[in-house]
């Protein structure tokens, strides 16, 4: 087995925070090459988690978890998440009878906030625990979902989007984008208008002048609604994916480099000031860091046995 200096070190969250940012791009490595040794002699879902490695850290590094809550949709982006909050001794144990589960498990971990299982629950999951929260008067935490774009696709995910938008809790959903399905003509003008709609001057100002605007009587509410008509045309202008989101009710951010861990952490760390139903967009790739995943995605969702170093499979590819 491989050695991994800056990984063994982590054992949880705190562990990572104790790194600084520039580390955490080697963390991101061991944590890649820890999943690819542990996976190519105990068959599980390879693909997935690769290309969540980055965000994982992030998320961690910036939120305060279990007392913020993270709910992953299905198992299948949540090895990094497992290996950081306890587990990476025994991950070995991974699907096996007598082991860890390979999906999140409430009665496994305190840090596994919810048991999943089929995919496209984690919006509803998420919605149901943030109103939790402010009825019980402790929405100061924040509560996110991490969602691929396949499960997006579900008729339960756009329900609890549905649902969101209109009760506005605190709560982030982070789009976990890996088909590239991107207009890269976006370019330099996108990455302006997430940088000025992330930053806290920007946010203080917007909640300044809605506050303001609350003032004026009768006009009130044809004021805001004057305002968010402008914010919205000026973010569908430069990001055509936009548009479904903010109708729905949900600020919309990105897109991102889902592999750029620096950049992460200081967007998610703008995101934890930001009230109210919000949504990232994360562009990554299955497979990510391990050529023949990213060269042939589908047999690498859950491939059994292989070499690792050739990417051959020594067994029957692996099933769900």
């Amino acid at each position: 087995m491989a050695h991994y200096p800056l990984l063994e070190r982590i054992f949880y969250p705190d562990d990572l925070k104790k790194l600084t940012p520039e580390e955490l791009i080697q963390v991101c490595h061991e944590l890649r090459e820890f999943i690819i040794d542990i996976v190519c002699e105990n068959p599980g879902h390879l693909g997935a988690n690769l290309g969540t490695v980055e965000l994982t850290v992030a998320l961690h590094y910036v939120f305060d978890v279990p007392h913020d809550k993270i709910i992953w949709d299905v198992g299948h982006q949540a090895y990094g998440h497992k290996i950081l909050t306890g587990r990476r001794e025994v991950f070995h144990t991974n699907r096996k009878y007598g082991g860890i589960s390979g999906f999140p498990r409430r009665d496994e971990s305190p840090y596994d906030v919810f048991g999943t299982g089929h995919s496209s629950t984690s919006i509803s999951a998420a919605l149901g625990i943030a109103m939790g929260l402010r009825y019980n008067s402790r929405d100061e935490a924040n509560v996110i979902a991490v969602i691929g774009d396949g499960s997006l696709t579900g008729g339960m995910a756009f329900e609890g989007l549905n649902n969101a938008g209109t009760l506005h809790p605190n709560m982030l959903v982070i789009l976990n984008d890996n088909n590239m399905s991107i207009d890269p003509n976006v370019g330099a003008l996108k990455d302006y208008l997430l940088d000025i709609t992330t930053s806290k001057t920007y946010n203080r100002f917007r909640d300044e002048m809605w506050d303001m605007l609350g003032k004026l009587g009768r006009m009130a509410p044809f004021a805001r609604q004057y305002v968010q008509k402008i914010e919205a045309s000026l973010k569908a202008l430069f990001l055509k994916q936009s548009n479904l989101f903010e109708a729905l009710n949900f600020r919309y951010f990105g897109p991102v480099d889902g592999h750029d861990v620096v950049h992460l952490t200081e967007v998610l760390q703008d995101l934890k000031t930001i009230k109210g139903p919000k949504l990232l967009h994360v562009l990554t790739k299955k497979g990510k860091g391990f050529p023949r995943a990213e060269e042939n995605q589908t047999a690498f969702h859950s491939p059994g046995r292989f070499d690792r170093k050739t990417g051959e499979f020594l067994s029957a590819k692996g099933t769900e």
